[in-house]
């Protein structure tokens, strides 16, 4: 598990543009916001993308980029932003290699089958590329709005 005042793991990702998008186009720029969520669509994911769209000005006014990853093909997350009219970029990590440099690829057990899944977790990078936050396991509800308080502290 990753952990405070650690480097960053690099990434190099397609978003839903199918534009590639890298942790190093904000270094000395803008503090980043990466979050790992489960799937496109699906009630909490659609919560959590849903408040970090509407809290977008107040990051960006505090020079902060919010990005979300899941599993899910650009194509996928191209529907769900149009769907909700989400304003956030979300990457494309259908190799799993950057769910697995973050440690949130994890094995879970739901009615008593186990299965690999993303662990909901959320990363507070800043612009040194510095680990300032690291939360594995958040819940959806209200988790933008927190994130937001610990990125006005930094």
């Amino acid at each position: 598990m990753l952990e405070n005042q650690q480097k960053a793991p690099l990434f190099s990702s397609k978003n839903q543009l199918n534009q590639l998008v890298n942790l190093t186009d904000y270094t000395n720029k803008k503090n980043v916001v990466l979050y790992f969520y489960p799937k496109d669509d699906t009630p909490g994911c659609t919560i959590e993308a849903n408040d970090f769209t509407r809290l977008a000005d107040e990051f960006s006014r505090y020079d902060t980029v919010v990005i979300g990853v899941s599993k899910d093909s650009c194509e996928s997350h191209a529907a769900f932003i149009t769907k909700f009219g989400l304003t956030v970029d979300l990457l494309a990590d259908t190799d799993g290699e950057l769910c697995e440099s973050y440690g949130v690829w994890r094995e879970r057990e739901k009615n008593g089958v186990k299965s690999m899944a993303i662990l909901r977790s959320t990363f507070i990078i800043d612009k040194q590329g510095t680990l300032v936050d690291v939360a594995y396991g958040v819940t959806p509800e209200d988790h933008a709005e927190a994130v937001l308080e610990k990125i006005k502290s930094l």
